[in-house]
Formats: structure tokens, C-alpha cells, sequence
């Protein structure tokens, strides 16, 4: 049902919106830089790039991606809040992005004061995999095997703070059981790592898992969707498979540096949406597994609000320390 709202809302933006935000005969007259925050090829990474290429083709200016990675998404992301607030730089970047002053001792600004949140534009699953050279095949066999022996079980986290990491603490908290977290420069070391069998758990999101699931390389276990994945429809969900509650999604979003004008991220919001919709309309999004969803910036202030309520009693209730 709410794939179905989305979509409904994203067909009719255009319409609604229709031109009561022109474009400015000042702005934008030059290129916008988008920074994602991580290393190429990540999930993260091909939403902002599938984005930028639908911007760019509706505004007719180029719209270019940069990445920026580092410490734990911070490296691009205070190059964003430091930039000039005239709506020509923005950051792409994920749920990781708002903790990084709850997984951190010293983060460098607060993700949520600091910046201007300009558009929510998609959810996605994510994956359970687990290491091919495991016995186990089910997700109930890898809970019952963690219960027996949690020394040996650790999971491969790409990010603290990161979707990856809250959903392995809420599959530990919802399953009953301990598992070890290793941090990981990234979703491709880890993932390299499950497959050499040196890890045994990762979750994360399904277009950055599955081209391994699907050569065996590594074992898909579940999906944290509340419905099956149209892209891997033979995996189970987390729910399904015996494990109520466990259904959580990864996000997108774009951001201004602090002090942008307001009509300018209104104008962008409106212009994102718009973008979202063709790429929902085209089916690209579906291909990399993003549900698109259309809100206001209003709305999105609220979703922020709320989900950071929802991540910090989620570490507190696991124990975490920010390092």
C-alpha cells in the first residue's frame, strides 16, 4: 500500500506542482555539484548518479556527482555544510548520515542542525547474506547457531551508523541473540570479506548484495522488506522467515549547506520530486530495488525528527559507544 501511495503522489507532482516554482531566470544558471559521501559503485552512489542524470536532463545543465568518502560519511558531508548555501552544492547520502553524531565521539557537526534537508527521495530492503562456505541455509538456522556459539559469528558492518548496522542490531535484538560487529571501510570490503568466509553475517542494501547472491559467491538469507523483493523474489522475508518485527529499510536524501534560501530548496524539492517521478514512471528506479517517494521539505524535517528518535534508542538499547 505504501509503494502504491508513492507512486500515486510521484505520478501526480508534476500535475500538482506544475509550474508554480519556474525556473528562475537566475537560478539555476550553472552547474550543480551533487557529493556522495561514499566510494563509487555503492548503493548509495547509483541512486545519486541516477538522479543527477534525470536532473540534468530536465534542467538541461550538467549535474555532477562527486565522491567524497571517508570517516564514516563525514569527509563529503562537511564539505557540503561548509560550501556555499546558494543551492548549487547538495549532498546525496543515506540514514548513515543523520547518527553520525550518535556513532561518533567527535563528529564534525551535527547532522541535523547543520544542514538545510531538501528531499527525501527513496526507501530500499536490504539483505541478509552470510558466508557460502556456512552450513546454515535459513535464517533460523543462523539464529540457532548464534545462540549455541556467538563467538563465532561476527557481522561485517560497511558503516557505524549506517542502515547495515541498525538493522544487525535489531535483527540481535529481535532474534535474542549476540553477535560481534566488525567495522568496514565500505559495503566492498566487507562484502569481499563474507564471501572469503572471514565474516559471517552482512546486511545491506539488496542492489549492492545481490549481483554476488545471485553468482553464489555469497548465500542470500532474507530480505527486511515487509512484502518479497521484486528483484529477488525467492528470498524470504525476515518476518516470514521467523523473525516478527524485523523489517526495516534503508533511505535517500539530498541536503543543502545551512543557510540556503528557502525558495531555492523549495524549488529544488519540487524539482527532485519531479525527477523521482519520471525515474519511478521509467522503472529505473525499481531496478536498483528503491521504492521513490515524493515529500515536502516539511515532511521530510519530520521524517529526520523521527527516525533519529528511533536509530538513538536503538544503539542505546544495544549498548553502543560512539569511538
Amino acid at each position: 500500500m505504501r509503494r502504491w501511495l508513492a507512486t500515486c503522489v510521484l505520478g501526480l507532482t508534476p500535475f500538482l506542482l506544475g509550474q508554480s516554482w519556474a525556473q528562475s531566470s537566475k537560478y539555476p544558471d550553472q552547474p550543480i555539484k551533487i557529493i556522495v559521501p561514499f566510494a563509487p559503485g555503492g548503493g548509495v552512489d547509483q541512486a545519486g548518479r541516477m538522479l543527477a542524470r534525470q536532473m540534468q536532463a530536465r534542467l538541461n545543465l550538467p549535474v555532477v556527482v562527486e565522491n567524497r568518502a571517508g570517516a564514516n560519511g563525514t569527509v563529503g558531508g562537511k564539505a557540503v555544510q561548509v560550501a556555499t548555501a546558494d543551492g548549487y552544492t547538495l549532498l546525496f547520502s543515506a540514514a548513515t548520515h543523520l547518527l553520525s553524531n550518535l556513532v561518533m565521539a567527535k563528529p564534525p557537526y551535527d547532522p541535523v542542525a547543520d544542514f538545510a534537508p531538501v528531499a527525501r527521495v527513496g526507501e530500499a530492503p536490504l539483505l541478509l547474506v552470510i558466508s557460502p562456505q556456512l552450513k546454515e541455509q535459513k535464517l533460523s538456522e543462523v539464529v540457532e547457531s548464534a545462540r549455541a556459539a556467538p563467538d563465532k559469528w561476527t557481522a561485517a558492518v560497511p558503516a557505524m551508523g549506517a542502515p547495515s548496522h541498525l538493522a544487525t542490531l535489531m535483527l540481535a535484538q529481535k532474534s535474542k541473540i549476540k553477535i560481534t560487529l566488525a567495522p568496514y571501510k565500505g559495503t566492498a570490503p566487507a562484502l569481499i570479506d563474507v564471501a572469503g568466509g572471514h565474516t559471517q553475517i552482512l546486511m545491506d542494501s539488496i542492489v549492492s548484495l545481490l549481483p554476488m547472491a545471485k553468482t553464489g559467491k555469497v548465500r542470500p538469507v532474507v530480505t527486511t522488506s515487509a512484502k518479497r523483493s521484486a528483484l529477488a523474489p525467492d528470498i524470504p522475508t525476515a518476518v516470514e522467515s521467523g523473525v516478527p518485527g524485523l523489517v526495516y529499510a534503508t533511505w535517500y536524501g539530498v541536503w543543502a549547506p545551512p543557510g540556503t534560501p528557502a525558495d531555492r530548496v523549495q524549488w529544488l524539492n519540487q524539482t527532485i520530486n519531479e525527477a523521482i517521478a519520471e525515474l519511478v514512471k521509467s522503472g529505473q528506479l525499481a531496478q536498483l530495488g528503491v521504492d521513490g517517494i515524493a515529500e515536502s521539505v516539511e515532511q521530510f524535517q519530520k521524517f529526520i525528527a523521527a527516525d533519529v528518535t528511533q536509530s538513538a534508542e536503538l544503539l542505546r538499547s544495544a549498548g553502543f559507544k560512539p569511538e
